[in-house]
């Protein structure tokens, strides 16, 4: 008998309207105590309002924002020799994908006023166009890990 434990894959959550998996799991961060009828309709309904100012399918729209926020580097803590040093390492496409998402939400819960539809349309509108906050955080990113490329060898 093998000593190694078995993996477990867990099943891929798709969305109810578009069957799409990246969507799922954006409605699934979006969800806040359980409440994902909530959670679609808002998503769902940015989307359509997103769609029709740029003039694409809702999906595609939504794939281009997270393509355009997604990070390609970022930094991450090593401890070498008593010192802690920012090193610049490349991020995998999922981790990518997850922190355009997380960074969507969170900037989008942070516009003051209005709803919570209209903000999270808003904020994807803006980084369809390549300006707002995701972005911003994004390019802010990118700068930590160019300042930080000395420190590159550290990486392992």
């Amino acid at each position: 008998m093998g000593r190694k434990k078995r993996e477990y894959h867990r099943q891929q959550v798709v969305d109810n309207l578009y069957k799409n998996p990246i969507l799922g799991k954006f409605i699934n961060k979006r969800m806040k105590h359980g409440k994902k009828s909530i959670a679609e309709t808002i998503v769902y309904t940015s989307l359509d309002n997103l769609s029709q100012k740029v003039g694409l399918e809702p999906v595609q729209a939504f794939e281009k924002v997270l393509k355009n926020v997604s990070p390609v580097m970022e930094v991450k803590s090593r401890r070498v020799g008593g010192s802690t040093y920012q090193v610049p390492i490349e991020v995998a496409h999922e981790r990518g994908l997850s922190l355009a998402m997380r960074w969507i939400i969170e900037n989008a819960q942070a516009r003051a006023g209005l709803s919570m539809i209209d903000r999270l349309s808003h904020e994807m509108t803006d980084a369809f166009n390549k300006t707002g906050n995701s972005i911003k955080k994004r390019e802010e990113t990118h700068k930590m890990a160019e300042s930080n490329k000395a420190f590159a060898h550290f990486r392992w």
